[in-house]
């Protein structure tokens, strides 16, 4: 459609805006972080695009990802967000994967297509095995660590996986990896924040829930988008 881009295309030029529209992208997970993720590729340019997730939309959602309204509870994720970025653009090619992600079942998803591989999932042992898989192709690969119980956005960093620090997550898989003998064979930028802090509220008995909240998880979604956009442009000049 044409003047979508115009804005996007007076800044980057026209060979910019070539190389996004043509970059085979693949996220994993559009929650509270993938969500914002997708969103910011898709009105960037991106085109082409796989969106993973197993999950339905949940009343629990809908404080932090995109998708997630009164409406689409109940509804599958990839679907929901489907929807929402051909609205975006039409043209787009937008395939939504309604699978999870493990080790097991990491041939299905047939990594070595894509020109980017990002990671906005929760599972550790999931995530594990999808960065140690990624690392493995020719893909730029990036990935979130954990954007719950922080509220200071100022404090939203981006590191190589080895130099992530106070983010708990990211010493449980540096620790995982090490323990198993394992680590990525190649870079990976990382999205982190060095805050924790703690659950005022009480989760439901059984459960192990952290608090979260739109401002972080979106700024956690849209920084991996712009090392996307980054890491294709800078390809471009070459």
């Amino acid at each position: 459609m044409e003047g979508l881009f115009e804005r996007s295309e007076l800044l980057l030029g026209q060979s910019a805006m070539q190389k996004l529209r043509s970059a085979r992208v693949i996220l994993f997970g559009v929650g509270g972080v993938g969500s914002w993720c997708a969103e910011g590729l898709v009105r960037s340019g991106v085109e082409n695009l796989t969106i993973v997730d197993f999950d339905q939309v949940a009343p629990s959602n809908v404080n932090r990802q995109l998708e997630a309204t009164s409406s689409t509870i109940g509804l599958s994720k990839v679907e929901c967000m489907r929807r929402r970025l051909l609205e975006i653009n039409p043209e787009a090619q937008i395939e939504a994967v309604e699978k999870r992600f493990s080790e097991e079942r990491a041939e299905e998803f047939e990594l070595a297509r894509y020109d980017v591989i990002i990671d906005a999932i929760d599972s550790l042992k999931d995530k594990i095995a999808l960065l140690l898989a990624a690392s493995r192709t020719k893909a730029k690969v990036f990935s979130s660590m954990g954007a719950a119980l922080k509220l200071d956005p100022s404090r939203v960093r981006v590191a190589e996986f080895w130099q992530v620090r106070g983010c708990p997550l990211g010493a449980m898989l540096r620790k995982r990896m090490r323990q198993a003998g394992t680590v990525p064979q190649k870079e990976i930028l990382c999205v982190y924040d060095d805050e924790v802090l703690e659950n005022k509220g009480v989760c439901a008995e059984g459960t192990r829930i952290n608090g979260s909240l739109v401002h972080i998880t979106s700024i956690f979604g849209m920084t991996l988008c712009g090392l996307v956009i980054q890491s294709l442009l800078e390809q471009n000049s070459r």
